[in-house]
């Protein structure tokens, strides 16, 4: 399936002429493997830090998905149940989605990096019926089963592991299974998102999303796929990045992904897996870019086939434009979108400038424009709301889980406003300002204050805190916590490295607070809320900070 050709037509006028077509019924599995079945070459390279090396065919794929299929028929999950991955990047993972996807249930990923606190709100909000997951996940939901009354079930990979194990049960199970005829407006996909105040929020997906994301993700990997390309992404298949912008577009084009399951992100390693599995088209976060960039003479010890790199998550920047150029022989292509509604601007270099510093332009089926308070759209130049245009787009999500006022809340008119704040330009390059709310952006991880909050108040020497993004050369920003401490607490180093260590813990160690500064008090405003605009006013580089 290719929606877009390299046929001589440039950008706009692609745009301009593009129209959906989509079908009534759609499973995203259906298009994903079972149009593959046959397909006797590899859907995913898989590797571990240990040295374990696996490949896995799209047929093989194709009979593992069915094969889970049943085993979750088996153990009493029906269509519409929420199935939990907490898993990194393994075939395991991809396995998990595709056979949720066949029976209609909807898949729940989970980052491994969540801590009991952080698993145990989406677990319980989502009224997840299973989990599937590893030995060490394991044991963490068994410290907090007793807070998820709708868990029945975890069924876990690792070797040797006690309970019921995946590929035990897998091995019982029938090879054969018809995949269900969902609509394409059912729901596939419940992803958390971070908010700017109280808990995580679940953005439900639909299958027809996976289309919508195609013609951002053929342009911004420069008319994906050719017959020899190779995926290769290091976003946890938790996250939107990895999952719906690297591993469901390979499958479905039938190219191969490689998958590695290494603990932390190594420039050395990921160069290394570039080489060695000839990969030619990635989705690398600016944060990695700027890892592998400290690498010395990258083309004198590496041979790379890249012909494409997509970047997200933070602004890519004139810098690492240039050195992607000298360095990795790409133009980067910059992307941006949100969980809601993703992968609608960017850039494609084979067919437009890319333009540093700019976010690109709409790609074909999508329309998004900086809009005023009454949902109107700004002049060119004026800086406004970064809002998508909802009707006829199939990316857009079904809403917020059971919370329609905050779905409500993002809509002004025709458009989905995103809380990105942007301008157009004469050429129509969109370009991004700033938000309009408290989520930090780091490392590609959108954050929100609000639950890192809740959890340093649970700490016994923390009064009040407020939490910001702090402005940060490798980042974008890191995660700055301001404290006032109980009375009668001393403030030390001690202490803060105990607090960061607290939320790590309970959250996640992409959340922590890498800074906590002890204050006397917060600035609040008339009704007693903490104005975090005025601390992030204070942590803004000086002018005379440029040396």
């Amino acid at each position: 399936m290719n929606l877009l050709k390299n046929d001589g037509r440039d950008f706009d006028t692609l745009h301009s002429e593009f129209k959906w077509e989509i079908p009534e019924r759609f499973n995203i599995a259906a298009w994903a493997i079972d149009r593959h079945q046959d397909v006797d070459h590899t859907a995913i390279y898989y590797e571990t830090y240990g040295g374990t090396e696996r490949h896995y065919s799209f047929a093989e794929l194709h009979r593992l998905a069915n094969q889970w299929a049943n085993v979750l028929l088996g153990l009493g999950v029906v269509a519409g149940d929420r199935v939990a991955i907490v898993l990194p990047q393994r075939p395991e993972t991809a396995i998990a989605h595709l056979g949720a996807y066949k029976i209609g249930a909807v898949a729940l990923p989970l980052a491994v990096l969540f801590g009991p606190e952080a698993l145990e709100f989406r677990l319980r909000d989502s009224g997840a019926k299973l989990v599937i997951t590893d030995h060490p996940h394991a044991e963490m939901l068994d410290t907090i089963k007793g807070e998820l009354p709708t868990l029945k079930l975890v069924v876990q990979c690792d070797k040797d592991a006690p309970g019921l194990h995946f590929w035990q049960l897998l091995e019982k199970s029938s090879q054969g299974y018809k995949t269900s005829d969902t609509a394409a407006d059912d729901p596939a996909l419940l992803i958390y998102t971070s908010g700017t105040t109280g808990p995580p929020k679940g953005a439900l997906i639909p299958h027809r999303a996976l289309i919508g994301n195609l013609t951002g993700f053929e342009l911004s990997q420069n008319f994906f796929p050719k017959s020899n390309d190779v995926f290769w992404t290091p976003a946890d298949w938790a996250w939107t990045g990895g999952l719906i912008d690297a591993l469901l577009p390979s499958l479905m084009y039938a190219r191969p992904i490689v998958a590695y399951h290494g603990g932390k992100f190594d420039p050395e390693r990921a160069l290394q897996l570039c080489q060695k599995y000839h990969v030619t088209n990635a989705f690398i976060p600016p944060t990695a870019l700027k890892m592998m960039r400290q690498l010395r003479d990258i083309p004198g010890r590496f041979e790379l086939k890249l012909r494409a790199v997509m970047s997200a998550g933070e602004q890519v920047g004139e810098e690492l434009i240039e050195w992607g150029k000298e360095t990795l022989g790409v133009e980067i292509n910059e992307m941006w979108g949100q969980t809601e509604f993703n992968y609608i601007v960017g850039n494609c270099s084979a067919i437009m400038p890319v333009r540093p510093g700019s976010m690109g332009k709409p790609y074909p089926g999508h329309h998004v424009s900086p809009v005023d308070d009454a949902g109107q759209p700004v002049a060119v130049g004026e800086t406004g709301e970064l809002g998508a245009r909802i009707a006829g787009d199939p990316v857009m999500f079904l809403g917020y889980w059971h919370n329609d006022e905050a779905t409500q809340s993002r809509i002004r008119g025709e458009w989905f406003c995103t809380g990105d704040m942007g301008y157009r330009d004469e050429d129509g390059f969109l370009w991004f300002v700033g938000r309009t709310d408290d989520v930090i952006s780091s490392a590609g991880f959108r954050i929100g204050p609000g639950e890192i909050e809740d959890s340093l108040l649970k700490h016994a020497s923390v009064a009040q805190a407020a939490v910001i993004g702090k402005p940060d050369e490798l980042r974008g920003e890191i995660v700055k916590a301001f404290v006032v401490l109980t009375e009668g607490v001393e403030p030390s180093d001690a202490l803060a490295r105990e607090i960061q260590e607290s939320v790590k813990t309970r959250l996640s160690a992409h959340e922590y607070p890498r800074e906590v500064e002890f204050v006397t008090e917060l600035p609040m405003t008339t009704t007693g809320k903490v104005r975090r605009v005025a601390l992030r006013e204070r942590e803004k580089p000086k002018a005379d900070d440029t040396d």
